[in-house]
């Protein structure tokens, strides 16, 4: 990275004790981990690595020339032993003698099935020609920053001569492929002396006799570069300097939190997104500087980037000298429009006969001077990692208009790039999004059995889900066990006591801040209490209105806010209990605050009708296990209520139910997830009980 925020050089991490130990394939991992680990070297899932390694065939038992290759998809940083690709050398070195020539080359891709060792089911990437074909042992191809910064100017190959002289080559743009694979070929014999080139608009490629080798030229390549771009920029204005101040963080994370629903609600008709705020220093230097209106337009220059952050982005006209939100807001729908015609014109411009059709028209990205930068897309981490290679982007512009002048991609490449029939097979080959993606949930009471158990429903269909409690033990560690199993882009947490106004509206915030918006609001945040009515005080009256009435008041106001704000509906399911039907002695505030809860909920259903918006309840009954309310005063009380043994609370609960089966937290994440999903998408207003069977709390 070009930026002088971060670490000067890249350090030299390779180890020789550990990697004497590793057979050469292990060697390749290791190597492919170590340049993975610095995103200065490589963007996320970007680059690949290889190795010619000599193997027994498997058939012949005779010694062969075996290219490990990484494999499509993956991250350098995260690869094993499986994500590679594995291909015989002398069928690859066959295909040429098949070859037709460039127009026909992304047939080629269809033999390299063919060229598999060892019936390795990884399927081989794109890049593999360019690995094969160059006459060295190990490979690596990167997409540094500062080497793309070169390969993004005007005048690149001055520029790499003028850096590297003879010990670094160049070559003009050409879309990965066989040809690509050719033209590598023949300039590595014709510069025997060459440890790489740099490819105009693309990345670098760097090779050796050893593993080591490979990996030291690849790390001194990008030092050398980096340095280079220090000296070249010292005392000049980045981006033709500051044009506007940034303001406070409070302030962004304020006007990001009322922005991205709109945005959100604007781009999700067809499809939900879900977004990513960004105002990190580097994001904040373009978006206030002189020549962002002049840069944006330009797009990104590696195709890496282009393909996950769209042709260009959209600018967001904001002064915030003037902050004027409102006004922002009201004129949201109509850039918006203006930018998903602009993209179909794009496509209108560059499509050929056999193009795929026409896909999401809308923006990725959004730029916002003194703010920062908002990406969407179908999950968080795709919506992630989208930001992270803009930000990778505006390395290479500051890099590239500092020493030179930036290049963006030429459109017609770019359409070729994006509408590629190989990239569309890709897509193709996509799993089916589960029923939940790009949806957003708020679970209240999260950390708790039937929250907790609820979340992981919601998260195993796609969902993202932000957990809310008091507890902040319980909290930390549910958010840490369902991060590690559905991955930490899909989890947050958030203490909120949902019965303190300025807490919930700031646990909303901070929802349309971390995700865009929300969704799925389950309000399940509670409390029991037993005590006969002369023994009932004020205070544990209030404490159940409290939390049971007015806790879920708020939240589903602030839910129906946000709704709004998006218009593209929204879910709102009660986790009430059978009490709210069905008296219990000693329990006449628990009690009346359900069944307003319940109410609440009937009240909400006839006001978010006309917007889509449904409400419904769930009422459990005695599910003791996993529940933080059995674990305290509340099992003792209703276990004298009943005049029985504490351990005899689950028996009997059982037992009075007329299915005699005992009900889990499990149970109750099912039926949230009925009325969350779209089985239930002509539901509102509903209950559903779970409890085994309780004639008293029949609903009709």
């Amino acid at each position: 990275m070009l930026d002088k925020r971060s670490p000067a050089r890249l350090a030299n991490l390779w180890n020789d004790e550990k990697a004497a130990g590793l057979s050469e394939p292990e060697r390749l991992v290791y190597r492919s981990n170590t340049l993975g680990s610095d995103k200065r070297v490589t963007n996320y899932g970007g680059g690949n690595t290889s190795s010619k390694v000599r193997q027994k065939d498997p058939l012949t038992g005779e010694e062969v020339e075996v290219l490990w290759v990484k494999g499509s998809g993956g991250d350098s940083a995260l690869i094993k032993l499986d994500g590679f690709a594995t291909l015989y050398m002398d069928k690859l070195k066959a295909l040429k003698g098949l070859y037709r020539g460039v127009e026909h080359e992304d047939e080629m891709v269809g033999y390299l099935p063919h060229c598999t060792f060892n019936l390795n089911p990884r399927a081989a990437s794109i890049d593999t020609p360019l690995h094969a074909y160059v006459p060295r042992a190990h490979v690596d191809h990167m997409h540094p920053d500062a080497i793309i910064a070169i390969a993004a100017a005007e005048n690149s190959k001055e520029l790499t001569r003028e850096i590297f002289g003879d010990a670094i080559g160049w070559l003009p743009w050409k879309r990965p492929g066989f040809e690509l694979g050719l033209w590598l070929e023949k300039f590595c014999k014709d510069n025997p002396e060459a440890k790489g080139a740099i490819l105009e608009s693309h990345g670098l490629f760097t090779w050796g006799d050893t593993q080591k080798e490979c990996y030291e030229t690849t790390i001194l390549v990008i030092n050398q570069a980096m340095e280079w771009f220090e000296k070249e920029s010292a005392g000049k204005a980045i981006f033709g300097g500051e044009a506007v101040k940034a303001l406070e963080p409070a302030e962004r994370r304020a006007i990001a939190a009322r922005l991205m629903p709109k945005i959100r609600g604007l781009i999700s008709k067809t499809s939900r997104k879900i977004g990513h705020f960004d105002d990190s220093a580097a994001v904040l230097e373009f978006v206030n500087s002189t020549e962002l209106r002049s840069l944006a337009p330009l797009g990104t220059s590696c195709p890496d980037h282009f393909l996950r952050t769209k042709i260009r982005p959209l600018l967001i006209e904001f002064d915030p000298a003037k902050p004027d939100v409102d006004a922002v807001i009201a004129r949201l729908p109509e850039d918006i429009t203006a930018y998903r015609a602009d993209y179909q014109a794009y496509y209108d411009r560059c499509k050929h006969a056999g193009s795929p059709p026409v896909r999401d028209p809308n923006a990725v990205v959004y730029l916002m001077p003194g703010v920062g930068m908002f990406t969407f897309a179908g999950d968080k981490a795709t919506a992630r990692v989208s930001g992270e290679f803009y930000v990778n982007a505006i390395n290479v512009m500051r890099g590239a208009s500092t020493a030179s002048s930036y290049v963006g991609l030429p459109e017609q490449e770019a359409f070729d790039i994006e509408y590629w029939l190989l990239e569309d097979l890709k897509l193709q080959r996509l799993p089916k999004p589960k029923s939940l993606a790009g949806r957003i949930a708020l679970v209240t009471g999260g950390a708790g059995g039937i929250g907790r158990a609820t979340a992981t429903k919601l998260l195993g269909e796609g969902a993202c889900v932000v957990l809310a409690d008091i507890d902040d033990q319980a909290l930390a560690a549910a958010s840490d066990e369902l991060g590690k199993r559905f991955g930490a882009d899909f989890v947050r947490s958030a203490k909120v006591d949902v019965t303190k106004e300025d807490a919930v509206i700031g646990g909303f915030a901070d929802i349309a801040v971390e995700f865009g918006g929300i969704d799925i609001l389950v309000s399940n945040a509670g409390l029991a209490s037993s005590a006969p009515i002369e023994d009932t005080t004020l205070a544990l009256w209030n404490k159940n209105m409290d939390i049971l009435a007015t806790g879920y008041f708020l939240v589903s106001r602030e839910a129906f806010r946000l709704f709004r704000a998006q218009d593209i509906g929204g879910n709102v399911v009660f986790v009430a209990s059978k009490n709210g039907l069905a008296a219990s002695p000693n329990a006449a505030a628990y009690c009346t605050a359900k069944a307003a809860e319940i109410h609440l909920a009937r009240c909400l259903a006839l006001e978010g009708a006309e917007e889509q918006i449904r409400v419904n309840v769930v009422n459990p009954d005695a599910v003791l296990r996993g529940s933080k309310i059995w674990t305290g005063e509340w099992k003792e009380q209703r276990a004298a209520a009943y005049k029985m043994s504490t351990d005899d609370l689950e028996e009997h609960y059982r037992s009075r139910s007329m299915l005699k089966r005992s009900v889990f937290p499990e149970d109750i994440a099912e039926a949230v997830y009925f009325f969350a999903s779209e089985f239930s998408a002509k539901s509102t207003g509903n209950i559903l009980n779970v409890d085994a069977g309780n004639a008293q709390s029949f609903t009709r």
